[in-house]
């Protein structure tokens, strides 16, 4: 906590961070989108994304406020203190968790390099992790540079794609959004999107040692739903334009990309969801090398080096890469998320709005 941090540090940044766990693997590529929320229908989908949304806000605000209040900017201290002796379930939950995700980005790497050169997908797989590697071993203020340009440059890629699409396709979205019913299930489907991702939440707790009052954690938290769900909303837009035969795609960016035939753009798209891709696994590994540091500051001393991160990062990779290359990108969010959704509202959320709402209301009564 520094009365030096800037409002966009307080305010937008851990935002900007959630959205970078969020939107990485399907997400970016519309592959978390489609098994999610198109079973629901167009207008079933855009509500379980709201649900969803509101969710996120609900949860980070908590979160935010119980991590100022205890001083927890890493989440072994912030299981401590929500849990007590119980704190080691939930990283249990997240070490599995983040073999997960690192194998989701992994296959989406390799298959989005593929799509494009024709490459094997292991060349994809191995630049995306060799990226998320270095970055995470330079610590905080890498971490958050990267967080802050690939946001910029993910929005207007987001933005310029809903545009296009929109003034080349627009009739075709309107028709699918012509379809009146709303399929059963698209609460569920909110819930579970919400339930695995709302653990962003705590992966990004280095950046709430930047609030300085109760009120930045309470604007940050209220911010990160709407700052990680805007561009998932207009993607999902867009690919109504083919429902529901979008469903059965791998990569649904790819194959709308192909439809607008703007080339150009395809690149840039691609180059975005690689970038997307590489916050998130960065984020993701980041938590686990600050919640080491903590501990191996409490027992030698002095922070942990730029090569003791490295070294943690490329275990967790390489790890992860053999996970990708077995099972693939659809089966690994089809099977996996579903059961970390669970893990995480009995571990995380489900706490957090128990005695996390109880330890914050006994210190302001």
């Amino acid at each position: 906590m520094t009365s030096q941090s800037s409002r966009f540090q307080r305010y937008w940044l851990p935002g900007l961070a959630f959205k970078a766990v969020v939107i990485g693997g399907g997400y970016a590529t519309g592959r978390e989108l489609v098994e999610f929320f198109i079973p629901g229908g167009p207008l079933g989908g855009l509500l379980g994304m709201l649900l969803a949304m509101l969710i996120w806000s609900v949860i980070c605000t908590i979160a935010f406020m119980f991590a100022h209040e205890t001083a927890s900017f890493e989440y072994r201290r912030f299981f401590q203190e929500l849990l007590g002796p119980a704190w080691g379930l939930f990283e249990v939950a997240y070490v599995l968790f983040l073999i997960l995700i690192l194998a989701v980005f992994g296959a989406a790497a390799g298959a989005i390099v593929a799509a494009m050169t024709g490459w094997p997908t292991i060349v994809g797989t191995l630049a995306l992790m060799a990226g998320i590697g270095t970055i995470s071993a330079f610590g905080n203020h890498s971490v958050e540079r990267l967080f802050k340009w690939v946001s910029f440059f993910l929005y207007g890629i987001y933005i310029l794609f809903f545009i296009f699409v929109l003034s080349t396709f627009g009739d075709r979205i309107v028709l699918g959004f012509s379809v009146p019913a709303i399929n059963a299930g698209w609460a569920v489907g909110g819930l579970t999107y919400a339930g695995y991702n709302i653990i962003g939440a705590v992966v990004i707790l280095p950046i709430t040692r930047h609030f300085v009052c109760r009120r930045d954690a309470v604007v940050a938290g209220l911010l990160a739903g709407p700052l990680a769900m805007i561009p998932a909303l207009l993607f999902f837009v867009c690919m109504i334009g083919w429902y529901p035969q979008i469903g059965s795609e791998t990569l649904p960016s790819d194959f709308v990309l192909q439809r607008l035939n703007r080339p150009w753009f395809h690149l840039l798209f691609q180059a975005m969801i690689f970038l997307a891709l590489l916050e998130s696994g960065v984020g993701a590994v980041h938590a686990i090398n600050e919640r080491i540091n903590a501990a191996w500051q409490v027992r030698k001393g002095v922070p942990l080096s730029t090569m003791g991160r490295l070294l943690i990062a490329s275990v967790l990779l390489v790890g992860s890469i053999f996970i990708a290359a077995h099972f693939g990108l659809v089966t690994l969010i089809a099977k996996g998320y579903r059961a970390l959704a669970w893990m995480f509202l009995l571990v995380y959320v489900a706490p957090v709005l128990t005695l996390g709402v109880h330890r914050l209301w006994r210190r302001h009564s």
